[in-house]
């Protein structure tokens, strides 16, 4: 198990300037950020990061959404940090979301639900790669 997780604040939570509240968020729950950059996505690096839904049918307008705007993409780290940043960001539908989760507070509905937090810890060490080299990793 690893104690690394990768998640990006999404063009929706940043356009209505949550970011600050919600890595203050992060902070307090006790992670440590390991690696931190905002970018914004081009369609082409937006549809190559999330390929594995890519016959699935909202990959177009997931693509679409993901490349709109600015994106803060880290790297957490944390005892059991995929299932705890999981349970800290709540359920993708914000409707369904937990109170006190991140997406319960910041998230609008399933296509904008503010925040992604890696599924496994395969998954976390691959899209922390694709945004960040080791040598940005502290």
């Amino acid at each position: 198990m690893s104690n690394r997780t990768f998640t990006m604040i999404k063009p929706d939570a940043m356009s209505k300037g949550h970011a600050g509240a919600i890595l203050d968020r992060i902070i307090k729950e006790g992670y440590r950020i390991v690696a931190l950059k905002q970018i914004k996505l081009s369609a082409e690096k937006a549809g190559e990061f999330y390929a594995v839904h890519k016959e699935r049918p909202f990959y177009g307008e997931l693509v679409e959404f993901m490349s709109s705007g600015v994106i803060i993409a880290a790297i957490l780290e944390k005892e059991n940090a995929v299932a705890a940043f999981r349970e800290l960001i709540g359920a993708t539908n914000p409707a369904q979301a937990a109170e006190g989760t991140i997406r319960k507070q910041f998230a609008a509905s399933i296509g904008e639900n503010a925040i992604h937090g890696s599924d496994s810890d395969e998954n976390a060490a691959i899209e922390g790669a694709f945004f960040f080299s080791g040598l940005e990793q502290f």
